[in-house]
């Protein structure tokens, strides 16, 4: 690069690169398995798209190659082989009844702000704390604390809220998935309930 580049000599190059000139002028022997091996690790990983150059080289031994982890590992490169990405699995949203940046409370029981904590015990083991707060009143109506709650709870304790109170006109939450649950959009639904899912990563349109 820094003869093609800046024109410079040989010596000089190596001199800044700290490299020995007998090294920059070895040319490597191409072992006469090479193309052989090129081949077959192409047809693997076109067979084994999930391989990487280990269960490769594993295998190649299988077949009884007689070649060490590192070889392989180069050609591996060198053929631009390479295990595809994994695609993310696309986030389920909820669906709302109206844009939770828009939405705001008017009256209590107007919209109830639902969301989840989490801490744990000196022990190690998990602590999850589901709120809910009336936003128009600021009102804590309900602060439930268990190793774990999932959409079933979530529900009962919505629906032990509203019996005392009556059901909210809206929630306001995320989109986990307790709260995009089949179970917590059919109890909205039979309650008339609207909803407002905020935006994935605007935990400030949740107040």
């Amino acid at each position: 690069m820094l003869q093609d580049r800046l024109g410079l000599s040989e010596r000089r190059a190596c001199r800044l690169a700290g490299q020995n000139r007998s090294t920059q002028r070895h040319r490597p022997k191409v072992a006469p398995d090479d193309q052989a091996l090129r081949r077959r690790l192409r047809k693997i990983s076109e067979q084994r798209p999930r391989w990487g150059y280990r269960r490769a080289h594993g295998h190649l031994l299988a077949e009884g190659f007689s070649l060490n982890r590192k070889r392989v590992q180069r050609i591996w490169r060198e053929e631009g082989l390479r295990v595809p990405a994994k695609a993310k699995k696309r986030r389920r949203l909820g669906d709302s009844t109206a844009a939770a940046e828009r939405l705001k409370a008017c009256h209590p029981n107007h919209v109830w702000a639902l969301d989840y904590q989490h801490d744990a015990t000196s022990d190690g083991r998990e602590l999850k704390f589901l709120n809910v707060v009336d936003e128009f009143t600021r009102e804590a109506l309900a602060i439930e604390v268990d190793r774990t709650i999932n959409a079933e709870q979530t529900v009962a304790i919505l629906g032990r809220l509203a019996a005392e109170r009556g059901a909210p006109a809206n929630i306001r939450c995320d989109n986990g998935p307790e709260l995009t649950a089949a179970v917590l959009r059919e109890w909205c639904r039979l309650g008339s309930t609207g909803t407002a899912y905020i935006e994935p990563g605007s935990p400030w349109q949740n107040p």
